[in-house]
């Protein structure tokens, strides 16, 4: 894994259907840089707002849905029922928003970075890049989504109250408040990676005091309710306990069901996954510190054969080589990669300095930094070496991507 990639890793809170955190630049609609962006619709809070691509065959599909039970409802709408369920699409997308930016304000309040808010196939995703700190932060920021949700939900069946009962306004309120509830409840359900998941890890962790305990048995759950909406949801359908009547089993209403439950499913197990990905990530983050992932250097005048300077590294154990001023001060790196693309032959000719990479203040690090501040620094600055130095500004020695790399593999790899 390359350092460059933990970003997306860190800690997300998401939510599935309903809520759950990117970064824009201006107000105006563009791509997004990040790859699956989608289209930046503003950023409210200073957190960029995306819509996936994804959305909008949702759209279609809620506004063609919602316009087959408008036509039994309200049948003289005709052709202009479309638009209506259009409007219907956009405002739950916008009750979806407005349980995103619950965990974002929490989020910002307690300090921790969003990265971005994105609206996809099924609902929205806060992207948090940072844990919480105690587990009663934790259960606050999983829990105020849905709290919103179920706000919101209020807030439209107040509305309905002062309208006529049969009329547009009043369809549309009704379908608002129960997709509210809907998102509340689902997204209260106790797994990862929805809200409801977040606080039971949050309640184990702090009954263990153990984060990584509280991501465990909150992935299982989610991955318990997987398999129970793969099985149950197009059961609960057919036998009519959510509203339907029973229909043919052959039916398509019966394939439509299936296909259903089975996107659920796959997005809650696949949630449930990578919260434990990023749980272990997080775990064994501190084992990677630059001080014991420094390859040991010596440092060479620019001018210096390189088949020189590779004998005065073998006779010091070195596997690093830093070209220096007349000063001793360092000025370049020269690469592993450069130097394995040499001839044997033509080392005794070839300067170390024509293959060393200019030294920038980006690519010198302390030798203490650690974990996730070591991660971020790489990122930050990317190169395949990095100069390492002491507090007193000596050389320790050089840092090669390619061993971190290969120390977060192995330690992801190993039990926890």
């Amino acid at each position: 894994m390359n350092p460059d990639d933990t970003r997306g890793e860190r800690e997300r809170a998401h939510s599935g259907t309903g809520g759950g955190p990117e970064t824009p630049r201006n107000g105006k609609r563009k791509r997004s840089d990040g790859p699956g962006g989608g289209i930046l619709m503003g950023r409210p809070f200073g957190v960029p707002v995306y819509v996936a691509p994804s959305w909008f065959l949702v759209a279609a599909l809620i506004t063609w849905v919602f316009g087959g039970q408008l036509d039994r409802v309200l049948p003289d709408l005709g052709g202009a029922r479309y638009l209506v369920s259009l409007f219907f699409a956009i405002a739950f997308y916008a009750s979806v928003l407005v349980h995103e930016l619950a965990h974002t304000v929490v989020a910002l309040r307690y300090k921790l970075p969003v990265r971005r808010i994105q609206l996809q196939f099924f609902g929205g995703v806060s992207e948090i890049e940072k844990e919480s700190e105690t587990p009663g932060r934790e259960f606050i920021l999983a829990f105020v989504g849905p709290l919103f949700s179920l706000v919101l939900a209020g807030v439209f069946y107040g509305a309905m109250q002062i309208v006529e009962p049969g009329t547009v306004p009043g369809v549309l309120l009704a379908g608002l408040m129960i997709s509210n509830l809907i998102v509340a409840a689902f997204n209260l359900l106790p797994g990862l990676p929805l809200d409801g998941g977040r606080m039971l890890r949050a309640v184990v962790w702090k009954i263990t005091g153990k984060p990584m305990s509280g991501t465990v048995a909150a992935a299982w759950v989610g991955r318990a309710l997987a398999i129970a909406v793969l099985i149950g949801l197009p059961l609960l359908t057919h036998t009519g306990a959510l509203g339907n009547p029973a229909q043919d089993i052959g039916g398509t209403q019966t394939v439509t069901d299936a296909l259903l439950a089975a996107i659920l499913a796959a997005i809650i197990w696949t949630g449930a996954g990578n919260s434990l990905r990023v749980a272990r990530l997080r775990e064994h983050l501190p084992e990677l510190e630059a001080r014991t992932l420094t390859r040991r250097a010596v440092p060479v005048e620019a001018d210096t054969p390189l088949s020189e300077a590779l004998r005065r590294a073998n006779e010091a154990g070195a596997r690093a080589l830093v070209v220096v001023d007349g000063q001793g001060e360092p000025t370049g790196l020269v690469r592993e990669t450069a130097i394995v693309g040499v001839p044997e032959h033509r080392r005794p000719w070839v300067a170390a300095g024509g293959l060393a990479q200019d030294l920038t203040d980006d690519m010198t690090i302390p030798a203490e930094l650690a974990g996730e501040a070591l991660l971020d620094r790489l990122r930050a600055a990317p190169a395949t070496e990095y100069l390492v130095l002491e507090e007193s500004g000596a050389i320790y020695g050089v840092l090669s991507t390619a061993d971190v790399e290969r120390a977060f593999v192995a330690a992801m790899a190993r039990p926890h």
